[in-house]
């Protein structure tokens, strides 16, 4: 039985319409405007390039630092030629073929690590002997075994991104609570099965962790790849235009492949592994 609770019209009190505007539009522009990351980072860019500007006029030696002006104008022109795009489609083609081969290789590899106890001993194997091993250092068999062109630069690649995709993937794997992985066995999940709809969507903060990771290394390591034997035939990537023009003395021109370098990353980073993040793991509550 409910009881009844009697009206106390004393103590009621009418309350006016709320018409305030809402609170964000109190705010001062500035601080509106500076809640916008875009805008942040893009402030931070225009005062690097005002300081770089004013260190190369007072350097006034362009062999040695162009200013910021003048690597845009020769940025310009190498973007209006085609010949900076021509590099960077030959370098970002190397380096998907290679950083898909490596994501497969890494997968396996995982996949092995997860389901047997050779699997385990192989993975620690081989990042323990491998993982250390700077790409780089690779150069010279490469050289022996594929010759000079493409297959050097894909061998080095495809193991500056195997070993990092590896480790991060597999610590991913192994930090799944043990209840998702028995709702995964209850269901009769095994081998492939098990990983691909079980430890997968649980260690994807990993794997993206380990994606921007090995995009990272293998990136850096085609441009230094490239700037050693990345020519084939006179054709050559990002990494050969910047080594070029660097023994011809066009230094604005090595300042605008540096920057067309840094552009990509900047653009990957931030259109493609920041949206893969806030449609996934940022969406799903996973990661803040």
């Amino acid at each position: 039985m409910t009881a009844h609770i009697p009206s106390r019209p004393e103590y009621e009190i009418a309350l006016a319409p709320f018409t305030e505007k809402p609170l964000e539009h109190t705010l001062p522009l500035a601080t509106r405007l500076w809640q916008y990351g875009w805008l942040r980072k893009g402030l931070i860019l225009i005062v690097l390039a005002v300081i770089w500007e004013l260190v190369a006029r007072n350097q006034d030696n362009d062999l040695l630092l162009p200013g910021f002006l003048q690597t845009a104008e020769a940025l310009f022109n190498g973007l209006a030629s085609g010949e900076l795009l021509v590099k960077s489609a030959a370098s970002l083609d190397v380096l998907l073929r290679s950083y898909l081969i490596g994501i497969l290789l890494a997968f396996g590899l995982t996949t092995l690590a997860v389901s047997t106890q050779l699997g385990r001993d192989l993975l620690s194997t081989l990042t323990s002997m491998l993982n250390p091993l700077p790409a780089i250092a690779l150069l010279p068999l490469a050289l022996l075994w594929f010759g000079l062109g493409e297959g050097s630069l894909i061998f080095v690649l495809v193991h500056s991104v195997l070993w990092p995709m590896a480790l991060n993937t597999y610590a991913g794997f192994l930090g799944v609570s043990e209840t998702q992985r028995m709702a995964g066995r209850n269901y009769g999940l095994k081998g492939v099965r098990f990983v691909a709809l079980i430890l997968v969507p649980a260690a994807l903060p990993a794997i993206l962790s380990g994606l921007k990771v090995g995009w990272a290394f293998a990136w850096r390591t085609l441009i230094a790849a490239e700037l050693v034997f990345g020519a084939s035939s006179g054709q050559g990537g990002l990494g050969w235009y910047i080594y070029q023009n660097r023994n011809e003395l066009y230094t604005d021109n090595v300042f605008a492949g540096l920057t067309v370098v840094i552009l990509i990353g900047l653009l990957v980073e931030n259109l493609i592994f920041n949206g893969l993040e806030r449609i996934t793991i940022k969406r799903w509550g996973m990661q803040r």
